[in-house]
């Protein structure tokens, strides 16, 4: 079982569903995420190169880990649409046991980063 100091919510925008799918899919095949979770449409509302923008994007929700992170940023970066893509992990205080036991087990561990 991990800890829940390790465990980590990746928060990843997308400009389609099925941009969305691709990433999901890879996170998971790849065991670099345990979950990935596709919300549909959202309205972002940012400044872009000056202006203000507003756009519908699809959110993506990945459970991982800390030591996984970077890997996850490289292959997502690789493979994104956008220029700049959205993707910040929030820490988690707290989980349950089983939870974050199934987590763990599901995610390669990656301490290198490679």
């Amino acid at each position: 079982m991990i800890d829940a100091s390790e465990a980590i919510v990746v928060l990843i925008t997308t400009a389609n569903t099925e941009d969305a799918s691709r990433l999901a899919e890879m996170l998971v095949s790849q065991c670099l995420a345990a979950c990935v979770q596709i919300l549909p449409e959202i309205q972002s509302v940012y400044r872009w190169q000056g202006k203000i923008e507003r756009q519908p994007e699809v959110l993506v929700i990945v459970k991982t880990t800390k030591s996984s992170f970077e890997k996850l940023e490289r292959e997502v970066r690789a493979i994104h649409s956008y220029e700049t893509p959205e993707i910040v992990a929030l820490p988690l205080t707290a989980g349950s046991a089983p939870y974050l036991e199934w987590l763990g087990s599901n995610v390669k561990s990656d301490p290198g980063g490679q």
